[in-house]
């Protein structure tokens, strides 16, 4: 069996742990199976190098603009238009997976076992787009499997790789996750690992839901949804790649070898589930443009404003007109309101007279999703019945095949959570 094993950075995140995973892969590699290790930088790390950079460029204007963390800890880079600075940022911050993977290599031939670490252009990942944010295009797996057919353990630096100009790119935030799984996907593995500090995908965050269950398996659309509705689990670019190659992801411990949730394709039965996860995201805005003209084309120039500086925008809510003007409401990332609100007051249309434009950071977003609501009908009213009775007012609604997104007051957050997901039945195991 091929496996390749991706390890985060909490997994990774001091010598003694270094050490712990090597002994696991190396038991994984004696017991028969062939092993492909992908590092994230030890944990901090990557943090540690985004603040250095960002102390070493602060300049007057940008000395009032604060950095903050994401719900993981992630420091946010300064925003900066310049190519040049995103060149050497991406060199900077992939050392960090660099040194994973050398002190993970190290271990396993400190443990008597054959391991050799590469890094992306050594990988043969190439990729194209930003410097910071880059898409992998292809992967060479020759080397891989010519180290393999040697009993060699091949350790890979995950998060990076190598532009056709022969940059060094960085692929964003959880990286790794999608190195692992793009990787498995180049070399045909059997099964890709994701391990780390959880036993596996649950119904919800078990740190705000107690009666949340871990999940035996999840289908490919289930994920990627929940995945973009806030949970942290895997990437969503790393399960876009799951689907699309049919890569097996087993999404498992670090800490011990039970078995974890597998992201399979949809099956039949699946149906019969009406709801599989409930996700909380407390990291978005809410923007409203009030009494704006409701004529073609105003719409078009907030929107488009906002592409053009990368800001993407997640529920939009457009009013029925009244005497030719509307109201219109959407969110973005609350990481992004500041630059969002700079940018639209650039409009001449927030100058007219009678508009306004307001902004709300105290919101958060609410989302169950099931490939079960395709065939079954009454789930939003039944969500909306759940939040009425708990006494949460709805401000904005989403919906798609597989999923319902609510906007609520954000102290409302986490009770709304709870409602939903024990509302419908997810405490308790199917069957």
């Amino acid at each position: 069996m091929l496996v390749v094993q991706k390890y985060g950075g909490t997994s990774v995140g001091s010598l003694e742990r270094i050490r712990a995973v090597a002994a696991r892969v190396l038991a994984r590699q004696r017991s028969g199976d062939q092993v492909v290790v992908v590092v994230s930088a030890m944990a901090g790390e990557t943090n540690r190098l985004i603040e250095l950079a960002n102390a070493l460029h602060l300049v007057a204007r940008e000395r009032e603009q604060a950095t903050g963390t994401d719900s993981k800890g992630w420091v946010a880079p300064l925003k900066r238009d310049d190519p040049g600075f995103d060149r050497e940022f991406s060199q900077l911050v992939s050392t960090g997976e660099k040194v994973s993977a050398a002190l993970m290599a190290m271990a396993i031939q400190d443990l008597g076992g054959a391991a050799v670490s590469l890094v992306g252009h050594q990988l043969g990942v190439v990729t194209s787009g930003s410097y910071t944010n880059a898409r992998i295009t292809s992967i060479d797996g020759q080397r891989i499997h010519a180290l393999l057919d040697a009993d060699t353990i091949v350790v890979c630096a995950g998060f990076q790789g190598l532009d056709e100009q022969g940059n060094v790119t960085t692929l964003g935030r959880g990286g790794s996750d999608t190195s692992a799984v793009a990787l498995a996907a180049a070399i045909q593995a059997d099964e890709c690992e994701i391990l780390t500090d959880v036993d596996g995908v649950f119904t919800s965050d078990p740190r705000v839901v107690p009666t949340a269950r871990k999940l035996d398996r999840i289908s490919h659309e289930e994920m990627l949804e929940l995945a973009s509705l806030g949970s942290k689990v895997l990437q969503i670019r790393s399960v876009e790649f799951a689907k699309k190659y049919g890569v097996l992801v087993h999404v498992r411990s670090s800490q011990h070898l039970e078995e974890g949730t597998k992201i399979v394709p949809e099956t039949p039965d699946m149906e019969a589930v009406l709801v599989a996860g409930v996700a909380l995201d407390r990291d978005e805005a809410k923007i409203t443009i009030t009494n704006c003209p409701d004529v073609p084309g105003t719409i078009a120039t907030v929107f488009t404003t906002l592409g053009a500086r990368g800001i993407v925008v997640d529920m939009i809510i457009q009013n029925a007109s009244r005497d030719a003007r509307t109201d219109v409401t959407f969110t973005v990332p609350e990481a992004e309101l500041a630059r969002a609100t700079e940018s639209l007051r650039e409009l001449a249309l927030i100058c007219e007279p009678g508009v306004e434009l307001l902004t709300d950071a105290g919101i958060a977003k609410i989302s169950i999703v099931g490939v079960g609501m395709r065939t079954h009908a009454g789930v939003a009213a039944k969500a909306f019945t759940i939040l009425a009775e708990e006494g949460v007012n709805i401000q904005m609604v989403s919906t798609s095949e597989i999923k319902v997104s609510v906007v609520v007051d954000e102290k409302y957050g986490e009770l709304a959570l709870r409602a939903l997901h024990d509302g419908f039945g997810l405490h308790r195991a199917p069957g």
